[in-house]
């Protein structure tokens, strides 16, 4: 990821944004939640005889680069979420924290603005959700495709929950996705199944439009787009719905600054005499409440609003370097998919090193073991729970080889 630096001193202030007040914070142990699209709940929809043409309009009238077709899809998912008046009012303040940030990363490759609406269908605007299958973070990246848009998964750091890293990561993606399927709701159809499935469904359907396709396409994924351009429209008109923003106690302003050395967010938030977990709220992809910045590889460290007579103080703390071990150890793959079968593989191979043999009538365990290279008398033994070295003709015993 690109990233802009000033220099001053030690440190270094990117640029300063407004962080508007925001619903619920993070936990302040990091600590993930579970969630699986949380706000695509599944529905089936009956025939549909209430169309609504001035919704329609409206819709019509909020359209800027990425198609908001009316239908009873849509609908439906309005008139769930038109409902939903507590959690849509809990995004609403969220949003005010976190789509500025997305703006500013989706504008640096050209990606529709509307595109962060998308967020809010993906982990709720949570930077601690994490879907049953290990998808990670406010924009839900997989291991693998994490990897492969340069997010850094370590001991230290997770950066898929990183607001700023993982912006810029899925404003990448969306733009291969474009470049590759040339239609908006295909690429965010793409950001839920891949493009291989995405594919898949254009050569069976014969077709490039996202709702000839919609059938052929993986369940979670036909709700996925209905369920995007209905979170727009009922956020847009909020008021319409009766939703009210929830606020939170986040700072309105905030300073976002590159830091090259390793610092406590502990000792920052004593620094500056704010609460430690607003500090690390503020930062939810640090996992050991350390950010390990280097000349190298600086971090972002996101503070509320400096005052300058703080700056002193800061300055010190980050000049001074955490003493702690540095090693850095790349985190493996959470993928569930992947674990199961890692772990069916193991199971599988761990299986193929036992062969059987029967007993004869004069074998002795270590006459047996003799036949076997590298088998132990004990090996056999602790294999076939045996006690004793004692075998009987006949016996089926299990013997690992190497």
């Amino acid at each position: 990821m690109k990233k802009l630096l000033l220099s001053w001193g030690f440190f270094m202030i990117i640029f300063p944004f407004q962080l508007f007040a925001q619903g619920i914070v993070n936990t302040p142990n990091g600590a993930s939640t579970t969630v699986d699209t949380s706000m695509v709940p599944n529905t089936s929809v009956n025939l549909f005889a209430n169309y609504n043409f001035e919704l329609k309009e409206k819709l019509s009238a909020l359209q800027k680069t990425v198609p908001l077709p009316y239908n009873e899809f849509v609908q439906n998912y309005i008139d769930i979420y038109a409902r939903q008046k507590d959690k849509m009012g809990k995004m609403l303040g969220k949003a005010q924290h976190y789509f500025p940030i997305f703006e500013k990363a989706l504008k640096s490759l050209n990606i529709p603005e509307e595109i962060k609406y998308l967020a809010i269908i993906e982990s709720a605007l949570d930077p601690h959700a994490v879907s049953r299958v290990g998808a990670t973070g406010l924009w839900q990246f997989m291991y693998g495709t994490a990897s492969g848009y340069g997010l850094q998964m370590n001991n230290f750091v997770d950066e898929r929950k990183d607001p700023i890293q993982a912006s810029y990561a899925a404003a990448a993606y969306f733009k291969d996705a474009y470049d590759e399927l040339g239609d908006w709701l295909l690429a965010i159809a793409a950001y839920n199944c891949g493009k291989g499935n995405v594919n898949r469904a254009i050569d069976k359907a014969g077709s490039r439009d996202f709702w000839e396709i919609r059938p052929y396409l993986p369940n979670e994924t036909r709700n996925y787009v209905p369920a995007y351009i209905a979170a727009l429209y009922v956020l847009k008109n909020s008021p319409e719905y009766a939703i009210q923003l929830q606020t939170s106690h986040l700072p309105v302003e905030t300073d976002v600054i590159a830091v090259n050395t390793f610092v406590s967010l502990t000792e920052i938030s004593e620094a500056l005499g704010e609460d430690e977990s607003l500090i690390i709220a503020l930062n939810p992809s640090y996992k050991k409440k350390i950010v390990n910045g280097t000349p190298e590889n600086p971090r972002y460290l996101i503070l509320p609003k400096v005052d300058v007579h703080d700056y002193a103080q800061l300055y010190a703390l980050l000049e001074k370097d955490l003493a702690v071990d540095k090693q850095i150890i790349i985190a493996k793959t959470d993928d569930v998919r992947d674990l199961r079968k890692m772990k069916a593989a193991t199971a599988a191979k761990a299986k193929s090193k036992y062969v059987t043999y029967k007993v004869k009538s004069g074998d002795t365990l270590s006459g047996i073991a003799a036949k076997f290279k590298g088998v132990s008398v004990a090996a056999i033994q602790k294999v076939n729970g045996l006690s004793k070295s004692v075998i009987q003709p006949g016996m089926i015993l299990k013997i690992m080889t190497l």
